[in-house]
């Protein structure tokens, strides 16, 4: 068996720092042999840098995933040119820096890690993760043993109608896990072909919080309407997500257990 973490979004430097002074127990303490995280707001102020990117890879992540923030900062760039365990959503233009996949070697097994973008309430004008997905994988074909794809997205019925219509055509995914509202959601899953599902991860984050930001920012927005600067709380930090177990003994790469997770520090 190998047994996949997979992170929620990695919120500011709280965040950030959560995951430095604990991901390698977590690690330890569930045998978990690969970490994937989102890290797309994990900059302060919003986005990801290089900084931020290299503080949560030391931490014990080994692929960070990004989503519709991830050319807020434009120091990231080359970063992401450079580096090939950090993605950006493969639905927008070859021709943007980065990759959208990639195919890593982890413990022996060949895992094609993919970012999606959503199109409902999301980025204007960019190409479905339907039509990104079917490329991908046409493309990669045998290349790889299991696939572990994160759909960054607004709306629960994208993710849900994505994730099993890739496990509908019976493409070695392993895993399907959405990200971007920051709120776990209670919907983890093993499809029909054997992918391991959650509509949302959740965040690492602060649990006092709106989505990661102040409570009294945010409420003053809505009660204002005018511009507000957010700024993150570093209160009661808890990283959520899920463990998913891939079977590997027989070679099927199916996920057999899927399990939500809720860490906060002791």
């Amino acid at each position: 068996m190998l047994n996949i973490l997979c992170v929620g979004d990695i919120i500011g430097a709280s965040g950030v720092e959560f995951i430095k002074k604990n991901l390698w127990n977590i690690r330890k303490n569930n045998n978990i042999g690969c970490v994937v995280a989102n890290g797309e707001n994990s900059a302060n102020g919003n986005g990801i840098d290089p900084k931020s990117a290299g503080a949560i890879f030391e931490s014990g992540v080994d692929v960070i995933t990004t989503g519709n923030h991830v050319w807020q900062k434009n120091n990231i760039y080359d970063f992401l040119d450079e580096n090939k365990f950090i993605l950006r959503p493969a639905n927008f233009p070859d021709f943007c820096p980065g990759a959208g996949y990639n195919i890593i070697d982890i413990m022996g097994y060949k895992i094609l890690f993919i970012n999606l973008l959503g199109t409902v309430f999301m980025e204007p004008g960019i190409e479905s993760g339907f039509i990104t997905a079917d490329r991908i994988f046409l493309r990669e074909n045998d290349n790889y043993d299991f696939a572990v794809i994160d759909i960054h997205a607004e709306a629960t019925s994208e993710k849900n109608a994505l994730a099993k219509y890739i496990d509908g055509k019976n493409l070695k995914a392993g895993i399907i896990f959405g990200t971007h509202t920051h709120v776990q959601t209670a919907d983890e899953k093993i499809l029909k072909n054997g992918a391991g599902y959650i509509t949302d991860l959740g965040m690492t984050g602060p649990a006092d919080s709106v989505l990661g930001i102040k409570n009294e920012l945010i409420i003053q927005k809505f009660l204002t309407k005018m511009p507000v600067k957010f700024e993150v709380s570093d209160d009661n930090i808890e990283l959520q997500g899920i463990i998913c177990k891939i079977e590997t003994e027989t070679k099927n790469f199916k996920c057999v257990e899927i399990k939500r997770i809720n860490f906060t520090e002791s």
